[in-house]
């Protein structure tokens, strides 16, 4: 099993996750159970994604930032995380979807069987309740959260940009921590 120092990688009912070897995985951060992340995924300090009576995936290239909890539920819901996308902190996605490419906001809350399709935009503090679907290209805000307004191009072309400054950060920190 690989190593990443201070941080809690551990089984639940002899599932281990799985974590790609080019992930950067924080100091403080506790992965639990049937979870896997992808490659040049990074999960900063304080995170915890926690599979423990489901399923978590997290694609490639995706942030979750510091003090985000990523949860399921029992029997009905895993949770689904794509690539691509940027979570800002400490948000809470449980048992929900994120698809490829969208953006999650900082103290967002997402919670059972809702969807952030690909392209859309969830605004920092908003709650998506249980069953919404934000769809692409829009704006969600508010608590609950409801339709904001539809997103401005150069929104758009920031959500690949934020994923990607993530995952040049965190080789910084993976070349600081190998020196």
């Amino acid at each position: 099993m690989q190593s990443f120092p201070g941080a809690m990688i551990m089984p639940f009912r002899g599932v281990f996750p799985t974590i790609h070897p080019e992930a950067y995985i924080a100091p403080g951060v506790v992965v639990v159970g049937d979870v896997h992340i992808g490659a040049h995924t990074n999960i900063w300090p304080g995170c915890v994604i926690r599979g423990d009576v489901n399923y978590i995936r997290i694609g490639e290239r995706t942030n979750i930032q510091d003090g985000t909890i990523v949860h399921v539920t029992r029997n009905t819901g895993p949770t689904l995380i794509g690539s691509g996308i940027t979570i800002g902190h400490p948000a809470l996605i449980h048992a929900a979807t994120l698809e490829d490419g969208c953006f999650f906001g900082m103290g967002a809350t997402i919670i059972d069987a809702a969807v952030v399709e690909s392209g859309a935009y969830v605004a920092a503090g908003a709650m998506i309740t249980p069953g919404k679907r934000v769809p692409t290209g829009q704006m969600w805000a508010g608590n609950p959260a409801k339709f904001f307004r539809d997103l401005k191009p150069e929104e758009v072309a920031y959500i690949p940009e934020s994923a990607q400054h993530y995952v040049n950060l965190a080789n910084e920190y993976k070349t600081m921590q190998a020196e």
